[in-house]
């Protein structure tokens, strides 16, 4: 007993040596040697800004949802939910459930590590511009959102379950951070150079896609809000918004490495997932085009066939056939004329496809482009908000929407004669005023093919193009083109209480559930 006691004593001595003179080592065991301490905000910013377009959620949100329900796309396929109305928790909640632990929360540590620095000053006004825009989208699709405490988890445990801030606060506070951040500008701050991958740092251009922005939102408002949004959208065209395609607010990625620096949009349309061999030019689209003598068909077409396999297309545009929106590949057969499906007995081929010169990885990713921009004035100027022509708006955004797509590849080029041509088909200049913005409207969808989550939210605000809901009977809530997107899931479990409130002041998470600026609360 005596001796277990006294080597007690001494083992404990020793311990107590031990840890008195190791102290500060045994401390540093807790730092990662293999981490850094310190980064470089840039790079933050431009893995931020690469993220804007991944894979996973645009696939999700644009592809399978946005772009058919508007109807720019149709497939047979059941994955495809947006043109069957289905709901899919995954594809639903998946640009939430991305983009606050990623974009967001990224932009966001740039913003605070960068603030009141005055030679970082374009940093930190990009970073707040893209973080504007990512959660405007966000908004949009969702309604009432995180916005204040987004991506603040790391700057205390108060953000850890951050509040949904209403929809009509968001928007007060989108235009004053972009206002902010446009001005903040300074050709005297670091410049951002090659880490931009929009403008490569160019400041002037970066204050226009500000503008533009804002011009966008105060659009948006525009019906619960006109006198704010009149505002907004003048100060924003004085201040200078885009003038021309050299303009559009690209993301220009490169071939990879995949889930970093590639048009994630395109990995699943081609590329990696060819999820478009089971989706098609929707009818609603192709005909609009037919009955305008739009030269874009060809473009957003690259025939009938099977898309891997060059030598069955067929592309003689007198032959093409879009896909009606809301089948299956076994009652598709209803719904066109008889020997519609005779050509290939894949059914989905028998229709036409996307064109895969736009679908390749290194193409550029829209946020907003020039044609947008000068729609925009066109209906400001049917509104009466601004003198200036709306003819020659609508024709500059016309043009420039046609002229955009030898971005993606020089084939795409399309002669002043055949636009002009369009044009005067279009018969802008005699239309009434309700006429003119059904056609901006009509335009303002075309323009925004591939960037199909604004194409949505602009239906939801101007009804244009006239859409006809589809029928499924197996449609969630019922036969009609949702007016916002459930929430992520997850949010149930992980932030109640916000997550409750939210639900308490929009109404309800479903697809019926109206926005703020679309008429809800």
């Amino acid at each position: 007993m005596k001796i277990s006691r006294k080597l007690a004593i001494v083992l404990m001595a020793g311990t107590l040596t031990f840890t008195s003179c190791n102290e500060s080592e045994l401390l540093d065991l807790n730092i990662d040697q293999n981490s850094a301490t310190n980064i470089d905000m840039s790079y933050l910013f431009s893995r931020a800004t690469l993220a804007i377009g991944g894979e996973y959620e645009n696939t999700r949100i644009a592809m399978l949802y946005a772009s058919t329900m508007v109807q720019q796309t149709a497939s047979t396929a059941g994955y495809f939910s947006g043109d069957k109305y289905f709901y899919n928790p995954q594809y639903s909640g998946a640009y939430m459930e991305t983009h606050y632990t990623g974009v967001v929360r990224l932009l966001t540590h740039v913003i605070s590590k960068t603030e009141g620095d005055a030679s970082q000053a374009n940093l930190n006004a990009a970073a707040t511009i893209l973080r504007v825009f990512d959660l405007h989208r966000m908004t949009d699709i969702y309604g009432d959102i995180p916005y204040f405490q987004a991506g603040k988890g790391l700057e205390g445990e108060e953000n850890w379950f951050p509040k949904y801030d209403a929809q009509k606060d968001i928007y007060t506070a989108m235009i004053a951070d972009l206002r902010a951040a446009r001005d903040k500008f300074s050709e005297s701050a670091r410049p951002l150079g090659a880490q931009d991958f929009i403008y490569n740092g160019n400041i002037s251009k970066w204050k226009k896609f500000a503008n533009s922005l804002l011009m966008r939102i105060a659009m948006r408002m525009s019906n619960v809000d006109p006198t704010t949004a009149q505002q907004v959208f003048i100060e924003a065209n004085n201040s200078g918004a885009f003038t021309s395609n050299d303009d559009i607010a690209f993301i220009k990625y490169a071939p990879g490495p995949q889930g970093v620096n590639r048009n994630g949009l395109n990995d699943g349309y081609w590329n990696t997932y060819k999820y478009s061999r089971d989706c098609k030019i929707s009818a609603t689209m192709m005909n609009w085009m037919n009955a305008n003598n739009d030269p874009r068909k060809m473009i957003l077409t690259g025939g009938i066939g099977d898309p891997e396999v060059p030598a069955t297309w067929i592309t003689d545009p007198a032959q093409q056939i879009g896909m009606p929106n809301g089948y299956t590949s076994t009652n598709i057969v209803n719904a066109v004329p008889p020997g519609t499906l005779s050509r290939f007995p894949i059914v989905q081929r028998n229709f036409s496809m996307l064109n895969l010169k736009y679908l390749d990885w290194e193409d550029p990713y829209y946020l907003v482009s020039y044609a947008e921009v000068e729609l925009m004035k066109a209906e400001a100027a049917v509104k009466g908000w601004i003198s200036t022509s709306a003819e020659s708006h609508f024709n500059n955004g016309v043009t420039a929407a046609i002229n955009s797509w030898v971005y993606f590849d020089p084939s795409f080029a399309v002669t002043p004669d055949k636009t002009a041509a369009y044009l005067a088909g279009r018969g802008f200049a005699a239309a009434s005023n309700a006429n003119k913005l059904r056609l901006i409207g009509e335009e303002y969808w075309a323009a925004n093919f591939l960037n199909a989550i604004e194409a949505w939210s602009n239906w939801r605000r101007t009804g244009f193009p006239a859409l006809t809901p589809t029928n499924d009977p197996n449609a969630f809530e019922g036969n009609f083109i949702p007016r916002r997107l459930k929430y992520w899931e997850n949010e149930i479990g992980s932030n109640p209480k916000n997550y409750s409130d939210a639900i308490a002041r929009m109404g309800a998470d479903l697809f019926a559930t109206k926005v703020w600026w679309d008429g809800g609360k």
